[in-house]
């Protein structure tokens, strides 16, 4: 049965979470940004990491689930963690080395990627109307890119992968988020970034500065910030409400690039991102509104998950028919 709607009160400061919840994510990649101008990815992303050990552990010893790490769907659970780690990695190299506003436009595909890997992985039916708003927002990442008229970097490419990766680790946990111990998906991909980005640090590492490790830690924190209002938007607000206020993303997106790194918003991207948001907020609305989704792309959107930014919906899952009935409420977007 869907949820009832909830009050306009509600929905408003479901919305206020959010928008604070996405001003800290923003915040959290113009620090990334700062660090890639002086250290590899692999290295932010390591030590990122091992600084938001402390603040989940925090989180996590509140939990009463039982803490079982052994994965009851194995395979589906080491390839959401390749995912997570590759999305990362994609993600922190995109920020460094493309503008903002031009790496927001990418990621945010994400939710078009969600609704074709829906069809073969989960056996969802995509209508008409939803294929449509794929096509078109498809076409608003070939403008973004405008191949031919301009050179596709390494940059424009880990932007797109950061996409496609975390559409995978999105529809993964659509696919087996209320079997799998909330325990296991938030721990495996951390322990994975931290083994194998330190295993691949002595090949790119600089030394760290104290303001630079202190850089590091404000993103951890940052991440934490995140997550605790995001979680506060849709414990508040419907989750059809709360999803479209990822969006808010560009508008930081171009007021950080402007003020901290002299970057300007070019037509192309400004057309582009703008066809991608449409075709994402229809999207979102879309299948917000079917009674018959378990979990819609309002559950499992734009935010890409990382090591410094797991998806904070896993702090609510719940084995059972139970977790299925409130995860339109409970999921986020990351």
């Amino acid at each position: 049965m869907p949820n009832s709607p909830l009050p306009a009160q509600s929905n408003i400061k479901g919305a206020v979470f959010a928008l604070m919840g996405f001003a800290f994510y923003a915040l959290h990649d113009v620090l990334v940004k700062v660090l890639g101008a002086h250290h590899h990815p692999f290295q932010i992303v390591f030590f990122s990491v091992l600084l938001s050990f402390p603040f989940l552990t925090v989180v996590l010893i509140q939990r009463k689930e039982p803490a079982s790490l052994r994965a009851v769907k194995p395979a589906w659970t080491y390839a959401r963690t390749v995912a997570v780690v590759f999305t990362g990695v994609c993600a922190f190299y995109a920020f460094s080395v493309l503008p903002l506003a031009q790496v927001y436009a990418m990621i945010f595909a994400t939710p078009l990627l969600i609704t074709i890997l829906s069809i073969p992985v989960l056996g969802e039916n995509v209508g008409p109307r939803r294929w449509a708003a794929v096509v078109v927002g498809l076409i608003g990442v070939i403008v973004v890119l405008r191949p031919g008229s301009s050179e596709i970097t390494l940059g424009h490419l880990a932007a797109l992968g950061s996409a496609v990766g975390g559409s995978f680790v999105a529809i993964i946990v659509r696919r087996i988020g209320s079997e799998e111990s909330s325990m296991v998906l938030l721990l495996y991909p951390l322990i994975a970034n931290v083994l194998l980005m330190g295993a691949l640090i002595p090949l790119e590492y600089r030394p760290m500065e104290l303001w630079e490790l202190g850089t590091v830690a404000a993103v951890a924190l940052l991440s934490l910030l995140g997550m605790t209002f995001m979680i506060r938007a849709y414990k508040t607000g419907e989750a059809g409400i709360v999803a479209p206020m990822q969006y808010s993303q560009m508008l930081w997106a171009i007021f950080y690039g402007y003020m901290f790194f002299n970057e300007y918003l070019d037509v192309y991207t400004m057309v582009g991102a703008g066809i991608i948001i449409a075709s994402g907020v229809y999207i979102v609305v879309r299948e917000g509104s079917k009674k018959d989704t378990v979990a819609p792309v309002t559950n499992t959107a734009v935010r890409f998950e990382t090591g410094t930014t797991p998806r904070y919906t896993l702090l609510f899952l719940r084995k059972g028919k139970k977790r299925q009935s409130t995860l339109a409420k409970e999921d986020g977007v990351r």
